[in-house]
């Protein structure tokens, strides 16, 4: 019989190795109470997902994100205005975003960037309030993650104009493989979800194939993008099991040696081993 749509795909074999989701929405999945957080990360930790960072998209999501991140151990944060969301941004928001980045379990500025697919806040918004994530993830000490749409070559000019923090992670990347170049040549880490899966996605699977280890980071963007074979059901973290497996496959490397590097690297760049709980 086939699996109805909203079903969520079945947990995968276990990795060999834990790995992290470096890009979730636990409170878009549903998890929005500790026993929900508590239940996606339990499925998680089955599938070899020991840690997941939550991002938030607007100011409800960054207060809720920060406040999640306290709960589960398993659980850090990342907060941001969305791109699409910066027609309204104001100065008690900035405020308040700069007081909630700076809290240990908040381990990324984002996700924040430029989005040229949807017309819900004029370009000009958009590099104004992007212009002023880089500068608080400069401020705090904290990575910068990322949301590039259609807006590849505006990102870089921003980035270079500003000054990019010391880690820049482009989140659910999107390029082709001299984007790919570009973003690496500039120190940058690309996290690659579910879209690494997609059979028709070409040009971004030879990005995923050259990058090099220590700038690969794997996400789910959950409950978005979920993974190859499953596609149009609700993505969760265990669900990076899948992807990871995937890019092992287009590197013709060992699972578990990808797992490996992969955690290493998102211990890295977000300090995990650092950030206490609050």
């Amino acid at each position: 019989m086939t699996p109805r749509k909203g079903e969520r795909p079945p947990v995968p074999e276990r990795l060999p190795a834990p790995v992290v989701d470096a890009h979730t929405h636990l409170d878009a999945c549903g998890a929005r109470t500790p026993e929900g957080v508590r239940e996606v990360l339990d499925r998680a930790v089955a599938a070899g997902v020991d840690r997941v960072v939550t991002v938030a998209d607007d100011m409800a999501a960054a207060r809720w994100a920060a406040e999640a991140a306290t709960w589960d151990e398993r659980v850090f944060a990342a907060v941001a205005l969305h791109p699409t969301r910066t027609s309204d941004f104001s100065d008690a928001d900035k405020a308040e975003l700069s007081a909630l980045a700076a809290q240990p379990r908040v381990v990324a500025v984002g996700e924040t960037g430029l989005d040229y697919y949807w017309d819900y806040a004029p370009k000009q918004a958009q590099h104004e309030a992007f212009r002023w994530h880089v500068d608080l993830a400069k401020r705090v000490g904290k990575p910068l993650m990322i949301h590039d749409r259609d807006a590849h070559d505006d990102i870089l000019k921003v980035l270079d104009d500003e000054g990019a923090p010391a880690d820049v992670v482009f989140h659910c990347f999107s390029g082709d493989l001299d984007f790919a170049r570009a973003c690496v040549e500039r120190g940058f880490v690309l996290s690659f979800a579910g879209t690494a899966t997609f059979r028709n996605a070409h040009a971004l699977r030879e990005a995923v194939a050259w990058v090099p280890e220590d700038r690969l980071l794997v996400e789910t963007d959950a409950p978005f993008l979920t993974p190859h074979p499953f596609r149009g059901r609700p993505n969760e973290p265990y669900c990076a099991n899948y992807t990871l497996r995937e890019i092992a496959t287009l590197r013709q490397v060992d699972v578990a040696d990808l797992a490996v590097a992969v955690t290493r690297n998102a211990e890295r760049i977000f300090g995990l081993g650092d950030a206490t709980r609050s």
